[in-house]
C-alpha cells in the first residue's frame, strides 16, 4: 500500500492560477540511496507507510502522490539579498512536489525539495544539493525542533549517485536530493515579484489566499491586508525570539527566506552560538554582520516592512505601521516565556519577568558556554546541580548573581519535576550543535560511508527533544502550534 489511511492529499497551491508557479520536471538521477526517512513526521502525513522503492519512487524520483499535484511546480518570487533587491529569483533548485493534511492537526503541508534539478530559475546553477549540504539541513532541523523552534523537517535525503564541483567543499562531491516538509513555500519575496510587476488584482487573490489558507484565526482587521501584515508580524517575531532562545543563527535572512507562516527553513550556513556574542555571524560571505546574531530581529522587521511595502496600495499606511509595531512587544514577551519554560520555570509567571534578561546578561558577562548555562539553571538553580558543573566557580561569582537569586524566587514550571526525572537532565553535559561537531560527523561519511556519528547525534537530539518537549509544550509553537486546526477543519 503507498499510503496510509490517514493520508489526505490537498494540493491546494493549484487555486492560485498559473501566474504563481511554472510546471517543472525533475532531474533523472543516476543512483538513489536513502540516507534519511523521518517516519516520525512521515506518520503526521499518512506517509510512513511506504516501502523502501515506493520511498525511492516518491522522494527522488517524485512519482506523483495518489490525487495530489500531478506535476512538480516551481514557485515565482523574487527578493531582496542582503537588502539589495533581485528580480532574478524563484525556486532554482526545488519545487512544490505535493500537500496534504496533518493527521494530528489537520493544518496543510507541503513537500518541496532542495536538489531536485534545473528549473527556469535556476540561472548559472546546476539545480543540486551536495550531500553534506543535505547532512547539515537534518542536523539544524532536528535541533532545533528539539528546542522548541517551528521549523521546517527534513522528511528525506536521498543520494544520487552525482559528483558535483563546488567552490565552498573539497570537490568533487557527493550529491543528494532533500525532501522537507513545511506549512507553506510562500514568502515575503512571493509578494514582492508581484509589487514589481505591477499585478495589484494578484497581491489582491495572494493575500485573501493566505489569510484563509494559513491565518484563518488572524486578528479581525477590516482591510484583509492589515489583517495578513499584522498575523505575518506575529509569527516572524515569535521565529526570532525562538532563535535567539536556541542560540542559533540563521545566516541568510533574505526576503525571499522568509515564510509568511512565520516557519524558520532553508539552512544554507547556519550556526549555533558556542556562547552569547551578538556579533557572531554564520556566512563567511556576511562581511559587515548584517545577520549576526544581535541583529537578526532587526534583519527580520526589516524584512516585514519590504511586506507592508507590498500592500501600501490595499490598506492605509498608518495601519500598516500599526501592524508592524506589535514586533517588539511580541518578540520580547515570546522570547521571556520561553526563557523561562527552558529553565523550568513556569512561562505564564510574569512576576519572574525579569529573570530571563538577567539570565542573558550574565551569560554575555561571563562567556559561558550558551546551551550549558540552559543545561545547569534548569529547574530553579539548584545549588547541588551548581556544584556539580565545570563552571561552578562562575555562578558562584558576583556576575551571577541576580540572575540565580531571580530564578530561584521564579515560580517553578507545572511539569518541572516530570522534565528533570528524564534521563536528559542526568547527562554530564549537554547535547550541542557546534560547528565542530558538525564537522566531526561529516567526516567519517565522507571518508569511509560511516554513518555512525551523525546516527548518534540524531539519539542524542532526540532524547533532547523528548525532555524540553515537557516544558515547551504550548509555548514553544515547534512542538504545539498555537494557530491548529481541527482535523475535520475546512480551512
Amino acid at each position: 500500500m503507498p499510503v496510509s489511511p490517514a493520508y489526505r492529499p490537498d494540493p491546494r497551491h493549484l487555486a492560485l492560477g498559473e501566474a504563481f508557479y511554472d510546471p517543472v520536471a525533475p532531474s533523472p538521477f543516476p543512483a538513489a540511496v536513502t540516507r534519511w526517512r523521518n517516519d516520525r513526521w512521515a506518520a503526521r502525513v499518512g506517509l510512513d507507510t511506504l516501502d523502501d522503492a515506493e520511498w525511492v519512487a516518491h522522494m527522488a524520483r517524485f512519482a506523483p502522490l495518489p490525487d495530489n499535484l500531478p506535476e512538480p511546480l516551481a514557485l515565482r518570487y523574487h527578493g531582496h539579498q542582503f537588502q539589495s533587491y533581485n528580480p532574478d529569483l524563484g525556486d532554482g533548485r526545488g519545487f512544490l512536489y505535493a500537500q496534504m493534511r496533518d493527521v494530528e492537526d489537520g493544518r496543510l503541508l507541503d513537500l518541496g525539495t532542495k536538489g531536485s534539478g534545473q528549473t527556469p530559475y535556476s540561472r548559472f546553477g546546476d539545480g543540486r544539493l551536495t550531500l553534506k549540504g543535505g547532512v547539515r539541513e537534518i542536523l539544524a532541523t532536528e535541533m532545533l525542533e528539539a528546542l522548541g523552534v517551528y521549523t521546517s523537517k527534513s522528511l528525506s535525503l536521498v543520494e544520487t549517485g552525482e559528483a558535483l564541483m563546488r567552490n565552498d567543499e573539497p570537490s568533487p562531491t557527493r550529491a543528494s536530493v532533500l525532501v522537507r516538509l513545511s506549512h507553506t513555500h510562500i514568502r515575503v519575496g512571493s509578494f514582492q515579484r508581484l509589487l514589481f510587476l505591477n499585478e495589484g488584482a494578484a497581491l489582491e487573490k495572494l493575500v485573501a489566499y493566505c489569510l484563509e489558507t494559513y491565518h484563518p484565526q488572524a486578528p479581525a482587521y477590516e482591510n484583509p491586508a492589515v489583517a495578513l501584515l499584522a498575523a505575518v508580524t506575529e509569527a516572524v517575531a515569535k521565529m526570532g525570539a525562538e532563535w535567539f532562545q536556541a542560540g542559533f543563527v540563521h545566516g541568510v535572512l533574505n526576503t525571499d527566506n522568509i515564510a509568511i507562516t512565520g516557519e524558520s527553513f532553508d539552512y544554507g550556513p547556519w550556526r549555533f552560538l558556542p556562547e552569547l556574542d551578538t556579533g557572531f555571524t554564520a556566512a563567511y560571505f556576511d562581511q559587515t554582520g548584517l545577520y549576526a546574531f544581535g541583529r537578526q530581529p532587526a534583519a527580520l522587521h526589516w524584512n516585514l516592512c519590504r511586506l507592508a511595502d507590498c500592500l501600501r496600495h490595499l490598506a492605509d499606511q498608518e495601519a500598516l505601521v500599526a501592524a508592524l509595531e506589535l514586533f517588539g512587544e511580541v518578540f520580547d514577551a515570546h522570547l521571556s516565556r520561553l526563557t523561562r519554560a527552558r529553565l523550568a520555570l513556569d512561562p505564564d509567571d510574569d512576576g519572574a519577568a525579569d529573570a530571563p534578561a538577567f539570565f542573558y546578561r550574565a551569560l554575555a558577562r561571563t562567556k559561558l558556554p550558551f546551551e550549558r548555562a540552559f543545561f545547569d539553571l534548569a529547574g530553579g538553580a539548584d545549588p547541588e546541580r551548581l556544584a556539580g558543573s565545570p563552571h561552578a566557580d562562575a555562578y558562584a561569582g558576583p556576575d551571577w548573581a541576580e540572575a540565580i537569586a531571580a530564578i530561584r524566587a521564579a515560580r517553578a514550571h507545572p511539569r518541572r519535576d516530570e522534565a528533570l526525572a528524564h534521563p536528559y537532565f542526568s547527562r554530564a553535559a549537554p547535547v550541542t550543535m557546534l560547528i565542530d561537531e558538525v564537522e566531526a560527523i561529516w567526516r567519517p561519511i565522507a571518508a569511509g560511508d560511516d554513518w555512525g556519528a551523525f546516527s548518534a547525534k540524531i539519539a542524542e537530539v532526540g532524547e533532547m527533544r523528548g525532555a524540553y518537549g515537557v516544558l515547551l509544550e504550548g509555548v514553544g509553537r515547534g512542538l504545539a502550534h498555537p494557530h491548529a486546526v481541527g482535523i475535520g477543519s475546512d480551512l
